[in-house]
């Protein structure tokens, strides 16, 4: 089932809500309590759920196991996601050493680089020429690519992801990438974009109270 992007970012959410509640004891859970955690209303928990089958008991809400459970299956976390990433600058180096994607059920398979002086074979997470990214990724079924590289080599490494049969890219290069909507799905990334936006509304906020 395809849906929209917002639905998917929420059902995250709500796992995200889920997990902490079940760290706190519960069992149960009502869709007003879900609401409040993301802050949205109850109705649209609800009409969220119902797209997947998901339902509940109006009395007794929903088993908060059993729930995780259901998310995880639908968000693909229910089996382990590979991902490779192009670019070993200080994003993909960043996101090399971040621990808490093994408890997400997503692994770094490899990393890519043009740049020989970073190439590590033996390496827990291996750096390999980006020339070997297409059989890399066939060979061991790759579907999720990020692109970690400067402005200029995005696109082309976009491109190599394609060739090799990726179909979701997670972008952290500063500009919209070109490729056929039914052969690929991108998520943009542009820290920069939303660092401004926060420095706008912030500055916005202190002009509102000061006058």
């Amino acid at each position: 089932m395809i849906t929209n992007k917002n639905c998917v970012i929420r059902l995250s959410r709500y796992k995200n809500a889920l997990y902490r509640l079940q760290s706190l004891g519960f069992v149960r859970v009502f869709s007003d309590n879900l609401a409040d955690a993301i802050g949205v209303l109850p109705s649209q928990v609800r009409k969220d759920f119902s797209l997947f089958g998901i339902t509940g008991n109006k009395r007794g809400g929903y088993n908060i196991d059993s729930l995780i459970e259901k998310l995880n299956t639908i968000l693909g976390k229910d089996q382990l996601q590979k991902v490779v990433i192009v670019g070993t600058g200080n994003i993909g180096s960043a996101l090399m050493k971040y621990k808490g994607f093994e408890k997400e059920g997503i692994s770094i398979a490899a990393c890519f680089d043009i740049d020989p002086a970073k190439i590590n074979r033996q390496a827990k997470i291996p750096v390999l020429p980006l020339e070997e990214l297409k059989d890399f990724a066939r060979a061991n079924q790759i579907k999720i690519g990020v692109i970690a590289t400067p402005d200029v080599a995005a696109q082309s490494a976009l491109e190599m992801m394609l060739s090799a049969g990726i179909k979701g890219v997670l972008n952290f290069a500063p500009l919209r990438l070109r490729a056929p909507a039914e052969e690929i799905v991108i998520n943009n990334v542009n820290l920069e974009l939303e660092l401004e936006n926060v420095i706008y509304f912030v500055n916005a906020l202190d002009k509102t109270r000061a006058a």
